[in-house]
């Protein structure tokens, strides 16, 4: 046996849920570019769930499943509201997920039709969850959710109380759909090792949420924006990046262990941050960001990747910086999902074997001759 640092280049299983094939990502077989422009996020999580883009009434219909189940039990929101001060967002997070289990009376039922429910209702009370913490810890009552509208433009309301633009509820749509899914990720392999195990979905998304809160998976965008934040302004990029490339420090959203030419999905979001800064008159952000890829790029040879102008548009969304993350959970749930319920058609356990570097040959030494 060979051993392979972090799994690269290791294929693990084969799924059907999702490629990145020669630099190209596609959901089912359709490149994320078509579906970025083209599609709504309800569109994507279905053709992730179902293989295929919804009919009209198959999608009208999805659309009123996910709004009749965004509502969040009363006592979890109490839960939330007496959450210690100053506690990590995505340990929220993961902790209000894996209550939820204990209001649903199907969580530990593992028909194929019960874990679809269960995904149906993770994918629409996820954003609840997120945008009620919001709300809560600024001494603000949650918004319930409204039954009509979509998950983008439902979050946005339920985050502000009040009616989002169509510019943000687009912008905010289509990142969720860059973000839906990514093959095996760290925190999608970790669901379904997880549930390779027979364990519930609750389970598996608890995992996932755990492993995508670590600064090398999900928190990646954070780090953009308080480095945006720590710089300033847009002469003051050169010398702070200057100083960071010089003592060899990480700058977060560059690079990609499986993209080598560039993530596919910055492009759209490099986009979306010129438009949103300046219709919020917040152009310096996306100057900012302009100037620190160039010199990234230009020194270094490293392109930026989803999370570093998702960094500036969610800053001109008017998110705070520690919700970046959960609003990755939001989006990615419809992946997990995904991919759990794929794990559990087809099930092997997921049992590696490890290559032995300690001591062999070693006795047990009598006390007192230690």
């Amino acid at each position: 046996m060979t051993a392979t640092k972090g799994l690269e280049g290791v294929v693990a299983a084969q799924s059907a849920v999702c490629s990145i094939i020669d630099g190209v990502l596609c959901y089912r077989g359709i490149n994320v570019d078509e579906l970025a422009e083209n599609a709504t996020f309800e569109e994507v999580v279905y053709l992730l769930w179902h293989g295929a883009l919804p009919k009209r009434d198959q999608l009208e219909a999805f659309q009123k499943e996910l709004g009749a189940s965004a509502q969040i039990p009363q006592e979890l929101i109490e839960s939330i509201r007496n959450f210690p001060e100053g506690v990590h967002s995505m340990a929220v997070l993961r902790t209000a997920v894996s209550s939820l289990a204990l209001y649903d009376k199907e969580a530990q039922e593992m028909s194929k039709e019960a874990n679809y429910r269960k995904s149906i209702r993770l994918t629409a009370q996820t954003p609840t969850i997120v945008a009620a913490y919001a709300r809560l810890r600024k001494g603000l009552e949650p918004v319930a959710p409204r039954v009509e509208y979509s998950l983008a433009k439902n979050f946005l309301y339920m985050l502000n109380g009040e009616e989002p633009s169509d510019t943000a509820v687009k912008a905010f749509d289509t990142a969720l759909i860059l973000h839906a899914d990514h093959e095996f990720n760290a925190s999608t392999f970790a669901a379904r090792v997880t549930v390779a195990t027979l364990t519930d979905i609750y389970s598996g998304v608890v995992s996932a949420i755990g492993t995508l809160k670590g600064p090398l998976h999900g928190g990646a965008n954070e780090a953009v924006a308080t480095m945006l934040k720590k710089i300033g302004s847009v002469k003051e990029v050169v010398p702070f990046i200057r100083q960071a490339l010089d003592n060899k420090e990480k700058i977060m959203g560059f690079g990609h262990r499986v993209y080598k030419d560039g993530d596919p999905r910055a492009k759209w979001l490099r986009q979306m941050s010129k438009e949103l800064t300046e219709q919020q008159g917040k152009p310096e952000l996306y100057e900012m960001s302009v100037k620190i890829e160039e010199m990234v790029t230009g020194e270094k040879g490293l392109k930026p990747n989803v999370d570093f102008y998702s960094a500036s548009v969610y800053v001109s969304l008017g998110l705070d910086i520690d919700l970046f993350t959960p609003i990755f959970a939001i989006s990615r749930m419809s992946g997990w999902t995904a991919h759990i319920m794929e794990q559990y058609e087809n099930n092997r356990l997921i049992r590696p074997r490890a290559d032995y570097i300690g001591p062999v040959n070693q006795h047990f030494i009598p006390m007192d001759q230690r």
